[in-house]
């Protein structure tokens, strides 16, 4: 048996993104909410080292983009714990590093974190020894073959979620149809920071949780969907696999009620 476990969406150098210790108060003044995320920063942080020790041995790793946040260019910088898209990747560095895992895949993400002009997470790649990074990649594990990129569409209502995934698998189809791309037993999508899942009888499709909380002002002030923390794990062997999803209970993101 050969385990891979996915992580995506860490939005390193974010308040409320994936923070190593070493960075968890840096830059900023902890007050009111800079305080609340600081909080909600650490305690992810907590959740994440302890899961992805639970989960060795880690055969493989897939990283599934926006590993770093980006200078925080619409917000004037003021989410961000730093600016400096080098030390972001180290924060990305530290973290993946943590899962000690034989190899490591990463996707890229999206420019507006990642770099418009530059890719930073070569960056990242590079240091962490990964044995490829790229826009779409299929990975071989034991016979079961995972369908990896970092952008999907989602959904204004619950129920339409899982519309978007079962479009990537559609259009998979008809690539491999056209004799054009491997077939993926297992689709991995990210991006739209909330977990799910939907299939057929030869397939399934996800939708991987993030590794940053709550908290950004975009997502506050104009989103309404559930927010998922957390990471996935597949156990492989002989072409089958079983899958369970790490959901982390945040005490800290939950909101509370002025009291007059």
């Amino acid at each position: 048996m050969k385990r891979v476990v996915t992580i995506s969406d860490l939005h390193c150098g974010h308040e409320s993104g994936l923070t190593p210790p070493g960075w968890q108060t840096k830059g900023t003044i902890h007050t009111g909410k800079r305080n609340k995320l600081n909080a909600i920063s650490k305690e992810i942080w907590g959740w994440y080292e302890r899961k992805i020790q639970e989960l060795k041995p880690i055969h493989c790793l897939i990283v599934n983009g926006d590993c770093i946040d980006g200078p925080g260019k619409k917000s004037g910088g003021t989410e961000q714990i730093t600016t400096d898209m080098e030390e972001q990747c180290k924060m990305a560095e530290v973290a993946i590093k943590k899962a000690e895992a034989e190899h490591i895949v990463i996707t890229y993400g999206t420019a507006y974190h990642t770099g418009q002009a530059e890719d930073w997470e070569n960056i990242l790649a590079f240091n962490v020894k990964a044995d490829k990074i790229g826009s779409h990649e299929w990975i071989d594990v034991e016979g079961v073959v995972f369908d990896c990129k970092h952008h999907v569409g989602s959904s204004s209502i619950p129920h339409g979620r899982q519309t978007a995934i079962s479009k990537e698998h559609l259009w998979a189809q008809l690539w491999q149809a056209h004799d054009l791309q491997p077939k993926g037993a297992v689709i991995l999508r990210s991006h739209v920071h909330y977990y799910g899942y939907c299939g057929g009888e030869d397939w399934i499709a996800f939708t991987t949780p993030p590794l940053q909380g709550m908290g950004s002002k975009f997502g506050a002030r104009r989103c309404s969907g559930l927010v998922d923390v957390g990471l996935l794990n597949f156990d492989c062997e002989g072409g089958e696999f079983s899958w369970q999803a790490h959901i982390a209970k945040l005490a800290k993101q939950k909101a509370q009620a002025l009291r007059f």
